[in-house]
Protein backbone atom coordinates (compact mmCIF):
# COMPACT_ATOMS: atom_id res chain seq x y z
CA UNK A 1 0.00 0.00 0.00
CA UNK A 2 2.69 2.27 0.75
CA UNK A 3 4.89 1.89 -2.56
CA UNK A 4 3.71 3.08 -4.91
CA UNK A 5 6.22 1.80 -7.31
CA UNK A 6 4.58 -1.61 -6.69
CA UNK A 7 0.92 -0.44 -6.93
CA UNK A 8 0.83 1.08 -3.94
CA UNK A 9 -1.02 4.33 -3.48
CA UNK A 10 1.01 7.50 -5.93
CA UNK A 11 2.62 9.20 -3.03
CA UNK A 12 3.33 13.06 -4.74
CA UNK A 13 4.62 16.28 -3.55
CA UNK A 14 1.86 19.06 -3.89
CA UNK A 15 2.50 22.70 -4.28
CA UNK A 16 0.88 25.31 -2.24
CA UNK A 17 0.75 29.17 -1.71
CA UNK A 18 4.43 29.97 -0.72
CA UNK A 19 5.01 26.55 -0.02
CA UNK A 20 5.36 22.59 -0.75
CA UNK A 21 3.80 19.67 0.92
CA UNK A 22 6.39 16.38 0.62
CA UNK A 23 5.45 12.50 0.51
CA UNK A 24 1.55 13.15 0.56
CA UNK A 25 -1.42 11.11 -0.35
CA UNK A 26 -5.27 11.97 0.16
CA UNK A 27 -8.01 10.04 1.70
CA UNK A 28 -10.00 9.48 -1.78
CA UNK A 29 -6.25 8.13 -3.15
CA UNK A 30 -6.56 5.79 -0.01
CA UNK A 31 -10.33 5.04 -0.42
CA UNK A 32 -9.68 3.75 -3.86
CA UNK A 33 -7.20 1.90 -3.49
CA UNK A 34 -8.76 -0.36 -0.74
CA UNK A 35 -11.44 -0.89 -2.96
CA UNK A 36 -9.08 -1.74 -5.64
CA UNK A 37 -7.11 -4.16 -4.19
CA UNK A 38 -9.13 -5.57 -1.40
CA UNK A 39 -12.35 -5.81 -4.00
CA UNK A 40 -14.56 -3.63 -1.75
CA UNK A 41 -17.59 -2.62 -3.31
CA UNK A 42 -19.32 -0.48 -0.61
CA UNK A 43 -17.51 2.88 -0.02
CA UNK A 44 -18.19 2.87 3.30
CA UNK A 45 -16.49 -0.15 4.10
CA UNK A 46 -13.30 1.08 3.05
CA UNK A 47 -13.94 3.94 4.93
CA UNK A 48 -14.34 2.37 7.96
CA UNK A 49 -11.18 0.26 7.27
CA UNK A 50 -9.05 2.88 6.36
CA UNK A 51 -10.06 4.66 9.68
CA UNK A 52 -8.74 1.17 11.57
CA UNK A 53 -5.65 1.44 9.83
CA UNK A 54 -5.36 5.02 10.68
CA UNK A 55 -6.37 5.37 14.26
CA UNK A 56 -3.41 3.01 14.78
CA UNK A 57 -1.02 5.24 13.54
CA UNK A 58 -0.17 3.26 10.14
CA UNK A 59 -1.58 6.26 8.13
CA UNK A 60 -2.02 9.88 9.53
CA UNK A 61 -3.61 13.71 8.57
CA UNK A 62 -1.20 15.78 8.40
CA UNK A 63 -3.47 18.81 9.32
CA UNK A 64 -5.05 17.72 12.74
CA UNK A 65 -4.63 14.69 15.14
CA UNK A 66 -7.53 13.38 14.43
CA UNK A 67 -6.72 9.48 13.63
CA UNK A 68 -9.97 8.56 10.71
CA UNK A 69 -9.88 8.61 6.94
CA UNK A 70 -11.83 10.92 5.11
CA UNK A 71 -13.37 10.28 1.30
CA UNK A 72 -11.99 13.67 0.18
CA UNK A 73 -8.87 15.74 -0.67
CA UNK A 74 -7.46 15.84 3.28
CA UNK A 75 -3.91 15.00 2.99
CA UNK A 76 -2.40 11.68 4.92
CA UNK A 77 1.21 10.62 4.82
CA UNK A 78 2.30 6.95 5.68
CA UNK A 79 4.03 6.30 9.32
CA UNK A 80 7.78 5.43 9.42
CA UNK A 81 8.03 1.58 10.13
CA UNK A 82 10.10 2.13 12.68
CA UNK A 83 7.03 3.92 14.24
CA UNK A 84 4.45 1.35 13.41
CA UNK A 85 2.36 -0.02 16.44
CA UNK A 86 3.53 -3.73 15.22
CA UNK A 87 7.05 -3.54 17.14
CA UNK A 88 5.00 -3.41 19.87
CA UNK A 89 5.87 -0.05 21.16
CA UNK A 90 5.13 0.88 25.22
CA UNK A 91 6.84 4.41 25.05
CA UNK A 92 7.56 6.00 28.95
CA UNK A 93 6.96 9.00 30.56
CA UNK A 94 10.70 9.79 30.36
CA UNK A 95 10.69 9.01 26.15
CA UNK A 96 7.31 11.55 26.43
CA UNK A 97 9.35 14.08 28.26
CA UNK A 98 12.02 14.15 26.06
CA UNK A 99 9.82 14.56 23.56
CA UNK A 100 7.94 17.48 24.34
CA UNK A 101 10.74 19.02 26.14
CA UNK A 102 12.53 18.97 21.92
CA UNK A 103 9.40 21.12 20.40
CA UNK A 104 10.27 23.46 23.00
CA UNK A 105 13.13 23.87 21.15
CA UNK A 106 12.17 23.35 17.66
CA UNK A 107 10.57 25.64 15.03
CA UNK A 108 7.31 27.08 17.35
CA UNK A 109 5.59 28.51 14.23
CA UNK A 110 5.38 24.68 13.42
CA UNK A 111 5.56 22.85 16.31
CA UNK A 112 4.21 24.87 18.83
CA UNK A 113 2.95 22.89 22.18
CA UNK A 114 -0.84 22.63 22.24
CA UNK A 115 -2.63 23.69 25.66
CA UNK A 116 -2.64 19.61 26.59
CA UNK A 117 1.40 19.15 25.77
CA UNK A 118 2.18 22.42 28.03
CA UNK A 119 0.23 20.91 30.86
CA UNK A 120 1.35 17.30 30.57
CA UNK A 121 5.10 18.52 30.10
CA UNK A 122 4.83 20.54 33.24
CA UNK A 123 3.47 17.47 35.05
CA UNK A 124 6.50 15.56 33.97
CA UNK A 125 9.05 18.46 34.97
CA UNK A 126 7.72 17.92 38.20
CA UNK A 127 7.69 14.43 38.55
CA UNK A 128 11.18 14.09 36.77
CA UNK A 129 12.25 17.06 38.67
CA UNK A 130 15.88 15.32 40.02
CA UNK A 131 17.02 14.06 36.11
CA UNK A 132 15.60 16.80 34.25
CA UNK A 133 18.24 18.06 33.34
CA UNK A 134 19.24 14.69 31.72
CA UNK A 135 15.65 14.79 30.12
CA UNK A 136 16.76 18.42 28.28
CA UNK A 137 20.31 17.14 27.67
CA UNK A 138 18.91 14.48 25.51
CA UNK A 139 16.32 16.58 24.02
CA UNK A 140 18.58 19.18 22.86
CA UNK A 141 21.02 16.52 21.78
CA UNK A 142 18.21 15.45 19.38
CA UNK A 143 17.89 19.04 17.90
CA UNK A 144 21.26 19.20 16.98
CA UNK A 145 21.17 16.04 15.44
CA UNK A 146 17.61 17.28 13.38
CA UNK A 147 19.27 20.33 12.00
CA UNK A 148 22.09 18.21 10.31
CA UNK A 149 19.17 16.80 8.08
CA UNK A 150 17.20 17.97 4.60
CA UNK A 151 14.47 20.58 5.70
CA UNK A 152 12.37 18.24 3.93
CA UNK A 153 13.53 14.95 5.42
CA UNK A 154 13.06 17.40 9.10
CA UNK A 155 9.27 18.48 8.14
CA UNK A 156 8.07 14.87 7.33
CA UNK A 157 9.94 13.27 10.51
CA UNK A 158 8.47 15.55 12.68
CA UNK A 159 5.36 14.58 11.25
CA UNK A 160 5.74 11.14 11.53
CA UNK A 161 6.78 11.73 15.43
CA UNK A 162 4.24 13.66 16.29
CA UNK A 163 1.32 11.10 14.71
CA UNK A 164 3.34 8.51 17.11
CA UNK A 165 2.74 10.42 19.94
CA UNK A 166 -1.33 11.13 18.79
CA UNK A 167 -1.75 7.48 18.99
CA UNK A 168 0.01 6.89 22.65
CA UNK A 169 -0.62 9.77 24.49
CA UNK A 170 -3.94 10.72 22.38
CA UNK A 171 -5.23 14.35 22.15
CA UNK A 172 -8.20 14.19 25.51
CA UNK A 173 -11.24 12.90 24.03
CA UNK A 174 -9.53 10.81 21.68
CA UNK A 175 -9.49 6.57 22.08
CA UNK A 176 -6.37 5.32 23.11
CA UNK A 177 -6.15 2.63 20.57
CA UNK A 178 -2.54 1.24 22.02
CA UNK A 179 -5.34 -0.86 24.50
CA UNK A 180 -6.95 -3.02 22.44
CA UNK A 181 -6.02 -6.92 22.82
CA UNK A 182 -4.75 -7.78 19.34
CA UNK A 183 -1.65 -5.27 20.95
CA UNK A 184 -1.91 -7.57 24.15
CA UNK A 185 -2.41 -10.79 22.26
CA UNK A 186 1.01 -9.85 19.72
CA UNK A 187 3.44 -9.45 23.55
CA UNK A 188 2.21 -12.50 24.09
CA UNK A 189 3.40 -14.53 21.49
CA UNK A 190 6.62 -12.82 22.07
CA UNK A 191 7.34 -13.30 25.32
CA UNK A 192 10.96 -13.23 25.37
CA UNK A 193 10.90 -9.66 23.36
CA UNK A 194 11.43 -6.36 25.70
CA UNK A 195 11.15 -3.44 23.75
CA UNK A 196 14.32 -0.29 24.00
CA UNK A 197 12.98 3.14 24.29
CA UNK A 198 11.83 5.17 21.97
CA UNK A 199 14.79 7.25 22.38
CA UNK A 200 16.90 4.88 24.39
CA UNK A 201 19.46 2.73 23.59
CA UNK A 202 18.01 -1.14 22.13
CA UNK A 203 17.86 -3.76 24.10
CA UNK A 204 16.12 -6.50 22.62
CA UNK A 205 17.15 -10.22 23.04
CA UNK A 206 16.55 -12.56 20.52
CA UNK A 207 14.05 -15.17 21.18
CA UNK A 208 16.18 -18.90 20.96
CA UNK A 209 15.45 -22.20 18.98
CA UNK A 210 13.99 -24.24 21.70
CA UNK A 211 16.08 -27.03 19.35
CA UNK A 212 19.42 -25.73 20.26
CA UNK A 213 18.99 -24.35 24.16
CA UNK A 214 17.95 -26.67 26.48
CA UNK A 215 14.27 -24.84 28.49
CA UNK A 216 14.96 -23.61 32.09
CA UNK A 217 12.12 -22.49 34.36
CA UNK A 218 11.68 -18.94 34.78
CA UNK A 219 12.16 -17.91 37.94
CA UNK A 220 9.61 -15.15 39.40
CA UNK A 221 10.59 -11.26 39.70
CA UNK A 222 10.37 -10.59 43.08
CA UNK A 223 10.07 -7.47 45.15
CA UNK A 224 13.65 -7.59 46.35
CA UNK A 225 14.74 -7.85 42.25
CA UNK A 226 12.72 -4.51 41.69
CA UNK A 227 14.43 -3.10 44.28
CA UNK A 228 17.35 -3.74 43.34
CA UNK A 229 16.70 -2.82 40.17
CA UNK A 230 15.59 0.55 40.96
CA UNK A 231 18.23 1.03 43.11
CA UNK A 232 20.90 0.48 40.21
CA UNK A 233 19.21 2.94 37.92
CA UNK A 234 18.67 5.69 40.80
CA UNK A 235 23.19 4.90 41.09
CA UNK A 236 23.02 5.52 37.07
CA UNK A 237 21.07 9.11 37.27
CA UNK A 238 22.88 10.07 40.02
CA UNK A 239 26.26 9.35 38.71
CA UNK A 240 25.59 10.90 35.59
CA UNK A 241 24.41 13.82 36.71
CA UNK A 242 26.97 14.48 39.01
CA UNK A 243 29.28 14.22 35.93
CA UNK A 244 27.43 16.75 34.50
CA UNK A 245 27.62 19.24 37.21
CA UNK A 246 31.30 18.51 37.02
CA UNK A 247 31.20 19.60 33.60
CA UNK A 248 29.18 22.69 34.05
CA UNK A 249 31.29 23.78 36.65
CA UNK A 250 34.42 23.61 34.76
CA UNK A 251 32.94 25.23 32.25
CA UNK A 252 31.78 27.87 34.62
CA UNK A 253 35.44 28.28 35.60
CA UNK A 254 37.06 28.23 31.94
CA UNK A 255 34.67 31.61 31.37
CA UNK A 256 36.08 33.31 34.68
CA UNK A 257 39.51 32.81 33.14
CA UNK A 258 38.91 34.01 30.10
CA UNK A 259 37.78 37.05 31.27
CA UNK A 260 40.97 37.43 33.04
CA UNK A 261 42.73 36.18 30.08
CA UNK A 262 45.38 39.25 28.47
CA UNK A 263 43.83 40.43 24.78
CA UNK A 264 46.33 38.51 22.54
CA UNK A 265 45.27 35.08 24.42
CA UNK A 266 41.74 35.70 23.82
CA UNK A 267 40.74 34.56 20.78
CA UNK A 268 42.66 31.19 21.38
CA UNK A 269 41.38 30.51 24.57
CA UNK A 270 37.85 30.96 23.46
CA UNK A 271 38.15 28.57 20.58
CA UNK A 272 39.54 26.17 22.93
CA UNK A 273 36.11 26.44 25.29
CA UNK A 274 33.98 26.04 22.17
CA UNK A 275 35.84 22.75 20.80
CA UNK A 276 35.61 21.61 24.64
CA UNK A 277 32.05 22.79 25.68
CA UNK A 278 30.15 23.54 22.65
CA UNK A 279 31.05 22.49 19.20
CA UNK A 280 29.65 19.54 17.48
CA UNK A 281 30.86 16.19 19.35
CA UNK A 282 32.36 17.95 22.26
CA UNK A 283 34.28 15.48 25.16
CA UNK A 284 32.73 17.51 27.61
CA UNK A 285 29.29 19.00 26.41
CA UNK A 286 27.57 21.15 28.80
CA UNK A 287 23.70 21.78 28.44
CA UNK A 288 22.82 24.75 27.14
CA UNK A 289 18.71 25.76 25.66
CA UNK A 290 18.65 26.55 22.41
CA UNK A 291 18.37 30.53 22.56
CA UNK A 292 21.84 30.66 24.80
CA UNK A 293 23.39 28.55 22.18
CA UNK A 294 22.64 30.33 18.97
CA UNK A 295 23.31 33.61 20.69
CA UNK A 296 26.37 32.25 21.84
CA UNK A 297 27.61 30.74 17.93
CA UNK A 298 27.08 34.28 16.94
CA UNK A 299 29.72 35.82 19.86
CA UNK A 300 32.02 33.33 18.82
CA UNK A 301 32.72 35.06 14.82
CA UNK A 302 33.42 37.61 17.26
CA UNK A 303 35.30 36.72 19.52
CA UNK A 304 35.91 38.59 23.18
CA UNK A 305 36.76 38.63 26.79
CA UNK A 306 32.34 38.03 27.68
CA UNK A 307 32.04 35.49 24.62
CA UNK A 308 30.27 33.15 26.64
CA UNK A 309 28.36 35.71 29.00
CA UNK A 310 24.73 34.01 28.03
CA UNK A 311 26.43 30.71 28.32
CA UNK A 312 28.07 31.14 31.55
CA UNK A 313 24.79 32.82 32.66
CA UNK A 314 22.36 29.88 31.84
CA UNK A 315 24.72 27.20 33.33
CA UNK A 316 25.21 29.01 36.52
CA UNK A 317 21.57 29.18 37.42
CA UNK A 318 21.03 25.20 36.32
CA UNK A 319 23.78 24.49 38.54
CA UNK A 320 21.58 27.03 41.41
CA UNK A 321 18.47 25.29 40.73
CA UNK A 322 19.57 21.57 39.76
CA UNK A 323 23.20 20.52 41.13
CA UNK A 324 23.54 22.81 44.18
CA UNK A 325 19.69 21.32 45.23
CA UNK A 326 20.70 17.49 44.51
CA UNK A 327 24.47 18.16 46.36
CA UNK A 328 22.12 18.76 49.51
CA UNK A 329 19.69 15.88 49.03
CA UNK A 330 22.97 13.82 48.46
CA UNK A 331 23.90 10.71 50.81
CA UNK A 332 27.31 12.20 50.99
CA UNK A 333 25.91 15.57 52.44
CA UNK A 334 23.45 13.81 54.65
CA UNK A 335 25.96 11.79 56.15
CA UNK A 336 27.60 14.46 56.89
CA UNK A 337 25.05 16.26 58.73
CA UNK A 338 24.74 13.28 60.74
CA UNK A 339 27.81 13.05 61.56
CA UNK A 340 28.19 16.86 63.09
CA UNK A 341 24.67 16.11 64.53
CA UNK A 342 26.65 12.98 66.58
CA UNK A 343 29.29 15.32 66.63
CA UNK A 344 27.79 17.68 69.03
CA UNK A 345 25.62 15.71 70.54
CA UNK A 346 28.91 13.85 71.66
CA UNK A 347 30.56 16.77 72.86
CA UNK A 348 27.64 18.18 74.69
CA UNK A 349 27.98 14.35 77.27
CA UNK A 350 31.40 15.15 77.98
CA UNK A 351 30.91 19.33 79.10
CA UNK A 352 28.14 17.71 81.22
CA UNK A 353 30.43 14.63 82.40
CA UNK A 354 33.39 16.99 83.22
CA UNK A 355 30.84 19.61 85.23
CA UNK A 356 28.89 17.03 87.48
CA UNK A 357 32.34 15.58 88.12
CA UNK A 358 34.04 19.22 89.26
Amino acid sequence: MQDDKTGGVPIRTVKSFLSKIPSVVTGADIVQWLMKNLSIEDPGEAIHLGSLIAAQGYVFPISDHVLTLKDDGTFYRFQAPYFWPSNCWEPENTDYAIYLCKRTMQNKARLELADYEAENLARLQRAFARKWEFIFMQAEAQVKIDRKKDKTERKILDSQERAFWDVHRPVPGCVNTTEMDIRKCRRMKNPQKVKKSVYGVTEESQPQSPVHVPSQPVRKTTKEDFRKQITFLNMQIERHCLKMSKVAERFWLAVQDLKKQPLQDVTTRVEEIWQEFLAPGAQSAINLDSHSYEKTSQNVKDPGRYTYEDAQEHIYKLMKSDSYARFLRSNAYQDLLLAKKKGKSLASKRLTGLMQSS
